[in-house]
């Protein structure tokens, strides 16, 4: 006869989700948890992957990233292409490994998409058509040279009103994709993502906490301007001239930041103009990012940066309520 046991099973590591917009402090924060519970740093930034791209992903620096073990970051070149997709599996490794060290995984970022696939899964949607991508591509250079803009929103907005409200109109690779997701459907993306979302897969074997950084929003703003200025002073241009030489004109390298050093180089915006198209760029993707982040369910949401005491003490709490929770359920 086979008896069952009725011994409880042993509770799932934590995993802390460390999120907020860019300038927020989340790396401070971070490194705080992490020394305080043993934990080691999971990047979640689409940035950060990119080996070389340094001063403009203001990923951790050398001596930050001595501190405690970090992950993801550095683990393609700015001329590969590193989707989310892949940023969930190389992450699930990761974290398995971690909890696997008798360690506290702490991801740490502010993309979203990229947690979103962490967390939730991707489907994995109609395959990629090199074809239909370059007439996109070339079709909205004819339309910048005639001075005609949002061209990819119009062609999207007829396929799918719901996502071209949903995707800005400079996002490109995101419109590129919604059109491709819609054609090759023969339905709205949005439906397509409907009929896909029993195919994802979630992920599996952790407690999750979510602590949200939601500093006062001209804080942050005055914040991120001194941030911007800073990159630039520290040599933001000379790097990505190094990385344009040396890689040549790719997806990675037109993102925030990078753009607006190129604009120096070519000549086609003084350096005091860059940087106020930088600090613009990046206040607009700050407040994206909260607009992202505040979809998340379960989120303890910190009203403060993550470098000042009273979110370190919160966040302390936050994690340490939840290991004497999983100790009592250990009986």
């Amino acid at each position: 006869m086979r008896f069952e046991s009725t011994l409880p099973s042993p509770p799932e590591p934590l995993a802390i989700l460390l999120l907020g917009p860019t300038g927020s402090g989340k790396t401070a924060l971070s490194l705080a948890l992490g020394e305080r519970f043993d934990g080691e740093i999971v990047s979640c930034d689409s940035v950060a992957v990119y080996r070389g791209m340094d001063l403009g992903s203001a990923k951790p620096g050398a001596e930050e990233q001595a501190r405690l073990p970090h992950h993801l970051i550095d683990v393609a070149d700015p001329d590969q292409l590193f989707t989310a997709g892949e940023y969930s599996r190389q992450a699930r490794e990761a974290l398995a490994a971690i909890a696997a060290r008798g360690r506290m995984p702490i991801v740490t970022g502010g993309t979203g998409l990229y947690l979103r696939a962490l967390t939730e899964g991707l489907f994995a949607g109609p395959a990629r058509q090199d074809a239909l991508r370059e007439r996109l591509q070339k079709g909205l250079e004819r339309s910048l040279q005639r001075q005609s803009t949002n061209w990819l929103q119009r062609i999207l907005a007829r396929l799918d009103p719901a996502s071209a409200e949903r995707i800005h109109a400079n996002d490109t690779p995101k419109l590129i994709r919604a059109i491709e997701i819609c054609l090759a459907g023969r339905k709205p993306m949005s439906e397509v993502l409907g009929d896909a979302a029993l195919a994802r897969d979630p992920l599996t074997g952790f407690q999750l906490l979510k602590i949200g950084l939601n500093p006062p929003r001209a804080a942050l703003y005055d914040r991120l301007n001194h941030r911007c200025a800073a990159m630039f002073a520290a040599g933001l241009v000379e790097e990505t001239r190094e990385l344009l030489n040396r890689f040549g004109p790719t997806q990675a390298l037109d993102s925030l930041g990078y753009r607006q050093a190129a604009s120096v180089i070519t000549r086609s915006a003084s350096e005091v103009e860059a940087i106020a198209a930088a600090q613009q760029g990046h206040r607009n993707y700050a407040k994206r990012q909260l607009t992202w982040f505040r979809r998340e369910k379960d989120i303890h949401w910190l009203a403060s940066f993550g470098d000042w005491p009273e979110s370190i003490r919160e966040a302390v709490e936050l994690v340490e309520a939840k290991v004497v929770a999983r100790v009592e359920q250990r009986g």
